[in-house]
């Protein structure tokens, strides 16, 4: 398979009229690859004002520079999702410059296959921070800000399919079920204040990510669904939009799961399956 392009992004059928966002603006961290890149695309299309935020510059850069082009509404922010008083300054500075910000995509994150046992506590933490706590102060930033200005907000946090556990991924899996109750709280508890929270899980996605893994695991991805196939950024991007935007209005406290039926069938190894499993 081929890593989905800009090109493909900026042709894909979108879920929505072209003015669906219009006037609104969309955080997406993450933003510069992969889902994040897919979602930015997708909320741009449909005539928001993107702003993408992550690590890497010249990957946030380069996405920006593709919206542009493509006549988009877009910016960034060179923002780290662990920098707890950071985070705090983006949104400030967000607010100063658009008077608004409507939709938080917490996207942002990674993990690297290991089994459990043999993780350090520097591949734990650093799993952790990204995964759970830096998404924990992602939200409650923005909450924060939504309840000071009395302005609703709608929060989509990217998460993964935990239910079963995740072989070679024990680290990401209690990080994200984390993120999972987490937004099942706050959606009650932040409801008087017009916040909306809830999670997209994503199962076998083909993007950029696909080269932490190796050939052997790669191979038995696309065997671990019913539908036999990976899924795309883009089916990622179209769930982000209908859970943040009007359509998920009445939605709050949900787990939207995008895995081909992964969740009712097979198993999926990080690593690839052990010789005692076979």
């Amino acid at each position: 398979m081929i890593v989905p392009s800009d090109a493909e992004f900026s042709a894909a059928p979108l879920p929505f009229g072209g003015g669906a966002f219009k006037g609104q603006v969309v955080l997406v961290s993450g933003g510069g690859s992969g889902i994040g890149r897919a979602t930015a695309w997708c909320f741009a299309r449909l005539g928001a004002h993107v702003i993408i935020t992550g690590r890497t510059e010249e990957k946030l850069i380069e996405t920006i520079a593709a919206l542009t082009n493509a006549n988009l509404l877009a910016s960034y922010k060179l923002q780290d999702i662990r920098d707890y008083d950071g985070i705090s300054a983006m949104y400030a500075a967000i607010f100063e410059e658009h008077g608004r910000l409507d939709i938080l995509v917490n996207n942002a994150g990674g993990q690297f296959p290991q089994s459990a046992i043999d993780f350090s506590k520097n591949g734990w933490d650093a799993v952790v921070n990204n995964n759970l706590n830096g998404s924990w102060y992602m939200m409650q930033h923005i909450a924060r800000q939504w309840r000071d200005r009395k302005q609703q907000g709608s929060i989509v946090n990217i998460v993964t399919v935990v239910a079963r556990g995740m072989n070679g991924g024990a680290h990401t899996c209690a990080a994200r079920a984390g993120v999972i109750h987490l937004s099942k709280t706050v959606a009650v508890e932040w409801s008087e204040y017009n916040i909306r929270v809830n999670c997209v899980a994503p199962g076998v996605i083909f993007s950029e990510g696909m080269g932490a893994y190796s050939p052997e695991a790669l191979s038995e991805f696309d065997k671990s669904n019913p539908m036999k196939r990976f899924g795309t950024p883009w089916d990622i991007a179209q769930a982000c939009v209908y859970l943040g935007g009007p359509s998920g209005r009445f939605i709050t406290g949900e787990v939207l799961t995008i895995d081909g039926g992964g969740q009712l069938w097979g198993d999926l190894w990080l690593q690839g399956r052990p010789e005692y499993f076979c």
